[in-house]
């Protein structure tokens, strides 16, 4: 048996998929050119699917301590953190989130995923029990798989039935609630402030995911936890610097006194190489700029809100209330596949998501909005979505009328380049 034959079924689906202007899981961006537009397929395109919530991938002071970083200590460390992968960048990063999230200890990764991963694979042994949600990350279900501790889900944002599992359990045992401040698919944020008093009802400790939600929520952009004032009640929160922060890498950032000694028992902090010290440096200036400049996010909102707004007015089945993810749901893979390329032919790029990274019978065109959009790209956005969706039928009758005066009203950006130039 040839050992690729287990993924016949995966081939035989893409061979279905109505590929019309490149593969949405292959995509190649010719020239990026700034933070919001790039060059795909020869056209010029807005970037409405990159997760660049803050913009700061072209910020100038982290390009320059990127630069600066390249300059003196070279391309990269050679090794992990607990060999010759540990610089003084590396303690600097980690001491600057310490203070952003005024905790005592923080752990650098080499990406968000490996964060994850480590953190739960190593917290929980074979005599614990690890709650999850049941629309988790699949860092999260891959963190499970790697350790040997019994993994219980817990229906998606329901503290109901969380709380009804966690009685099950014997309350000797060790238990860990993982849940995430923002899911990334839909766009809806968890009820954090529920779901962590049940936890703590039942003495277990909590883990937040705040990936998609750092930089976004909270006074200071430390996320929901902060936002709903319960950063107190949270064990570990970890996070990624490939979202908000614009580069690559994760943390984990606790109060927990015995924190530091993951460094010598985390399976993927240990044996993996560390972060080169120019994605380091770019990290700590980012998150300096984050906790220093509210004006940011606040564009961000402005920008989620009119692009969530013009959605819904238009009449598109959105999969949560607004964040900087707006999710239109379409219920067919094939019509799906027909508006994300129709979408990306109208210069427009969005991320197209299958089952299982969505519910099942839910496909999504993932919208994720920067901080650096122009409303006049945002308008742009929703002419071009009007426009195929009335195309492909997508749109239901009652709201046609709105999209065909959308499409027909001369709005800014009858083009790309006329709102961009």
């Amino acid at each position: 048996m040839d050992l690729f034959d287990k993924f016949n079924s995966v081939l035989a689906m893409k061979a279905r998929l109505p590929f019309e202007d490149g593969n949405p899981f292959t995509l190649c961006m010719d020239e990026v050119i700034s933070q919001t537009e790039a060059i795909i397929n020869g056209r010029r395109t807005i970037l409405a699917g990159t997760n660049n919530y803050l913009g700061l991938t072209f910020h100038p002071d982290c390009i320059a301590a990127a630069k600066a970083a390249l300059d003196s200590d070279g391309t990269g460390t050679t090794g992990s953190r607990v060999l010759n992968g540990t610089y003084s960048g590396h303690r600097t990063l980690e001491k600057t989130l310490a203070e952003f999230y005024g905790t005592e200890h923080a752990m650098v990764f080499s990406t968000g995923y490996q964060a994850n991963l480590g953190m739960i694979s190593t917290l929980c042994g074979s005599d614990d029990f690890i709650l999850i949600d049941a629309d988790s990350h699949a860092s999260i279900y891959d963190g499970c798989k790697m350790g040997n501790a019994t993994v219980i889900r817990f229906k998606h944002n329901d503290a109901a039935d969380l709380d009804k599992r966690l009685k099950r359990i014997d309350p000797k045992a060790g238990r860990l609630v993982v849940i995430e401040g923002l899911y990334s698919m839909l766009g809806d944020k968890a009820p954090v402030k529920e779901l962590v008093a049940v936890a703590k009802a039942h003495g277990a400790a909590v883990l937040v995911d705040e990936a998609h939600s750092m930089g976004v929520f909270g006074a200071t952009g430390r996320g929901v936890v902060q936002e709903e004032g319960i950063e107190d009640q949270v064990d570990f929160i970890v996070g990624t610097f490939s979202k908000s922060v614009g580069t690559i890498g994760g943390f984990c950032v606790s109060n927990h006194p015995k924190f530091e000694v993951l460094r010598y028992v985390c399976r993927p902090y240990l044996f993996t190489a560390s972060l080169p010290p120019s994605v380091v440096a770019s990290a700590t200036a980012a998150i300096r700029i984050m906790g220093s400049s509210a004006d940011i996010k606040d564009k961000l909102w402005d920008n989620a809100r009119q692009l969530h707004q013009g959605l819904s007015d238009l009449g598109f089945e959105l999969g949560a209330p607004v964040s900087p993810i707006s999710a239109v749901i379409v219920r067919d893979q094939a019509g799906a596949m027909h508006f994300w390329s129709q979408l990306l032919k109208a210069g427009v790029y969005v991320n197209l998501a299958f089952p299982p990274a969505t519910p099942a019978g839910v496909y999504l065109l993932r919208c994720s909005l920067s901080a650096a959009h122009t409303a006049e790209q945002i308008e742009i956005m929703l002419e071009k979505f009007a426009e195929v969706g009335a195309a492909l039928g997508i749109l239901s009758e009652t709201h046609l009328s709105g999209a065909d005066a959308r499409t027909s009203s001369g709005q800014p950006g009858q083009g790309v380049a006329a709102a961009t130039a």
